[in-house]
């Protein structure tokens, strides 16, 4: 069982979701600290209580590069993103998905980002990495930038990205974000199977 630190992601890895793993999970909390695990059953343990189950699917990419060549973003600037950029990474993903997004998780991988009048309006990045295979993690644009295509020309230029350095590129998304997937679809990824996320606090005591 391993969980990442609390400033990186909210997530920790179990093999079976048994009462031995849950049991080794509690003390790496702080009391009343939430974290997020993957599995279809959990043991359940007096001082880890699951607060909320997100279905999710997990996408693979199959599609044609050749068919998607990156657009050009009148009046914006699209760039790799760096600590520098951490605090703005942070609150715009806020808006999306409060809590998955900390300081440090810009250090998982790369994320590219797009810029309007010098201000962060969208993102996309990486985050669990599988020998020959990268996730496509943090996919968020401002609500006031929406239906500009900023989303579809960052997952663009990740798949390139991925492909330059021959990795094979997959994502998780909510069960329920139907615009997402409409997308993730449209550019060339198939559904590969149910994942779900089962957020959980540990009780203080």
């Amino acid at each position: 069982m391993l969980r990442y630190p609390a400033d990186v992601i909210p997530f920790a890895g179990l093999e079976h979701g048994s009462a031995t793993e849950l049991r080794t999970l509690s003390p790496l909390l702080a009391p009343e600290e939430k974290i997020f695990v993957t599995g279809d059953r959990l043991a359940q343990l007096h001082d880890l209580i699951q607060v909320s189950d997100l279905p999710g699917l997990q996408l693979h990419f199959t599609g044609a590069l050749n068919r998607w060549q990156v657009p050009p973003l009148p009046g914006t600037e699209m760039r790799m993103l760096g600590p520098e950029d951490a605090s703005a990474m942070v609150s715009l993903t806020d808006i999306a998905f409060p809590g998955f997004f900390r300081e440090r998780t810009y250090q998982l991988g790369s994320y590219f980002g797009v810029f309007r009048n010098s201000d962060l309006v969208a993102m996309a990045g990486e985050r669990i990495a599988l020998p020959g295979m990268r996730e496509i993690s943090a996919v968020c644009t401002h609500p006031e930038y929406k239906g500009n295509g900023f989303a579809t020309a960052l997952i663009q230029r990740l798949l390139h990205f991925h492909a330059e350095h021959g990795l094979r590129s997959f994502l998780h998304v909510a069960e329920q974000n139907t615009r997402a997937i409409n997308l993730y679809e449209h550019l060339g990824f198939v559904t590969t199977g149910s994942i779900h996320f089962r957020e959980l606090q540990r009780i203080k005591r």
